[in-house]
C-alpha cells in the first residue's frame, strides 16, 4: 500500500463510490482542500467532526546549523500545520492494530 494518497486517487474513489464524473470529483476534492486552507488562514484552526483538527502555528525565526558544514544559518519565520486526529480516528486505528 502506498504511503501517499494523491488528489486523483481520492477523486477516483469518490467517482467509483458515488458515480460522479471525474471532473466533478476532482473539483470536489479541490474545493474541500481549498476550504481547509481558507479556514486555516482566517481562523488558524479547522475542525472536521470525527476526523480531526488542523492547526496553523507560527514558528519564530531561529538559528540552525548545517549538519554537513557546521555553519550557522538563520531559519526564517514560517507557518506550519499540525494535525490532531479525533478520538474516533484513533479508536479505528487502534482497533485495526489489535486485529493484526
Amino acid at each position: 500500500m502506498p504511503n501517499n494518497i494523491t488528489r486523483d486517487e481520492i477523486a477516483d474513489f469518490i467517482n467509483k463510490e458515488f458515480g460522479l464524473t471525474k471532473i466533478d470529483c476532482n473539483g470536489l476534492v479541490n474545493n474541500i482542500l481549498e476550504e481547509i486552507i481558507l479556514g486555516l488562514n482566517k481562523h488558524k484552526i479547522v475542525k472536521i467532526h470525527n476526523f480531526g483538527t488542523f492547526k496553523l502555528k507560527r514558528k519564530k525565526a531561529r538559528i540552525g546549523r548545517n549538519p554537513k558544514t557546521k555553519v550557522d544559518v538563520m531559519i526564517a519565520p514560517r507557518n506550519v500545520i499540525s494535525f490532531i486526529p479525533s478520538r474516533h480516528i484513533l479508536k479505528k486505528l487502534n482497533e485495526s492494530m489489535n486485529e493484526k
